[in-house]
């Protein structure tokens, strides 16, 4: 089992050799502002996947593939149709773990967005983020059954993804004998190795099946992997995301739409990502985030941000 433990603050100017980033994107629509997101993530160095919602149509994949055609280091993940609320989104992601790992041997940390997110640093800075954060998982965890237990029905009941919605069983089992549930959110950054043992170790087939057929599986999958295995780094609990959580019917919650007035509290954080956004809604605060990267470029700012104790302890 794992622990939760406590990683001092600190802030140093930290190499980002050696941290070479396996981006997986989500794309379900906005191909200009995935274009954007992509432009402001893109290094070199780096190693991205992008998945296109195969819902979304041909012409969105075929846009994306074009403008990706100019990025060597760039590849498109076979499109499948990907459901809220399915295990066809924990499929995608490991679908996608499993590609970058043959994308390329170099990579060391796991980086998971949606075509909505924008960065609110720049890859130096991130990267001088991981080298100083080696060893570390970051992704946000709780006790399911402890902490959110009103959640519980999502990994109890049985339900399926059938021609394009979740379908409730009406039928309930127990969770999986001599392991804990655990939940959080679909956003992480992790290390390789987990990414590798995830991906290809038997003892995970039975977290596989399980979770085949749960509610959410994308927010609690990978925490109860993690935490019921050893195969990971130290665990803190942060996923390095700014989202502003907010009620959505009765069942969840959803990210606020960041604007222009919200400019200040994303660029003064230590947050390494920020969602969500919407060019059509407003496109300023895409302008004004594009600016203070290209600041911190200029002013070739390359310290790490601070690495933030767990926001909570969690026993396993």
């Amino acid at each position: 089992m794992s622990r939760l433990t406590p990683v001092p603050a600190r802030q140093t100017t930290v190499s980002g050799e050696g941290s070479v980033i396996a981006y997986l994107v989500l794309v379900h629509r906005y191909p200009e502002q995935f274009k954007r997101l992509f432009r402001a993530i893109h290094d070199p160095d780096n190693h991205y996947l992008i998945h296109v919602d195969k819902n979304s149509g041909p012409a969105l994949e075929a846009d994306i593939r074009e403008f990706l055609s100019a990025y060597p280091n760039a590849a498109v993940l076979e499109s499948k149709k990907a459901l809220w609320g399915g295990y066809s989104l924990v499929d995608a992601e490991l679908r996608g773990m499993e590609k970058l790992l043959e994308m390329g041997k170099d990579w060391s940390f796991f980086i998971n967005l949606s075509g909505q997110d924008f960065p609110l640093m720049t890859q130096k800075r991130i990267r001088a983020f991981l080298a100083q954060n080696r060893g570390r998982e970051f992704i946000r965890v709780l006790d399911q059954a402890r902490m959110r237990p009103d959640t519980m029905g999502r990994v109890l009941k049985h339900v399926v993804e059938l021609k394009g919605r979740i379908v409730d069983t009406l039928a309930t089992r127990l969770f999986l004998d001599g392991a804990t549930p655990y939940i959080g959110t679909q956003w992480k950054i992790v290390s390789r190795t987990f990414c590798d043992f995830v991906c290809h170790d038997p003892s995970v087939e039975r977290y596989k099946a399980f979770y085949r057929n749960t509610f959410i599986a994308d927010e609690g999958f990978f925490q109860t992997v993690m935490m019921n295995t050893s195969t990971h780094g130290e665990v803190i609990n942060d996923d390095k995301r700014m989202i502003d959580w907010i009620p959505d019917g009765d069942i969840k919650l959803r990210p606020r739409t960041f604007v222009a007035s919200d400019a200040m509290q994303l660029t003064t954080g230590q947050d390494l990502f920020a969602r969500k956004f919407d060019a059509t809604e407003d496109s300023e605060i895409l302008d004004l985030l594009e600016a203070h990267l290209r600041t911190q470029d200029v002013a070739n700012v390359d310290e790490a941000p601070s690495a933030p104790a767990p926001r909570l302890l969690v026993g396993a």
